[in-house]
């Protein structure tokens, strides 16, 4: 039976016109039945920081007041062989020549996630793949991007 695990991805300053130079594409996975102890674990480094359960963990609320958090969150994960994680940096997003490739902004952004998860994918296994939808069309690419990654495998 073919292993599965499941990918959570996050993206940084991915829209064409935010006056970011920089975008970051991540994913973060480990396997499926591995999810509910990791989920368990950090939910009492939340608790043992007084944080809620519910509180998002965004490395833009990183703060001296929950610096130990964070550094207790990032010894988690490099102490636990079961997470993953692989990152994808566009260092400026001004130089891309959407019109050179016949592509728009939202036709890269996706070939950009392709790129960010073909190495992460293996045909051995299985994967739940999360994404944040980023717009009305989302799903729709979401659904494209999931069979140009089932091909490739």
């Amino acid at each position: 039976m073919n292993q599965t695990f499941n990918v959570y991805c996050d993206e940084s300053c991915h829209l064409e016109n935010d006056h970011q130079q920089i975008m970051v594409l991540g994913a973060v996975w480990c396997p499926l039945e591995k999810t509910r102890e990791i989920s368990v674990h950090i939910r009492e480094i939340k608790k043992k920081h007084d944080l809620k359960p519910e509180f998002e963990i965004k490395w833009i609320k990183v703060s001296p007041a929950k610096i130990a958090f964070y550094l207790e969150l990032i010894d988690y994960f490099f102490d636990n062989e079961n997470l993953h994680f692989r990152g994808l940096i566009v260092a400026d997003k001004s130089q891309l020549q959407h019109e050179v490739y016949n592509q728009t902004h939202d036709d890269w952004y996706y070939k950009m996630y392709f790129t960010l998860l073909k190495t992460i994918l293996s045909p051995q296994a299985n994967y739940r793949i999360y994404l944040d939808i980023k717009d009305t069309q989302g799903a729709k690419k979401v659904a494209k991007l999931h069979d140009v990654s089932k091909s490739a495998r």
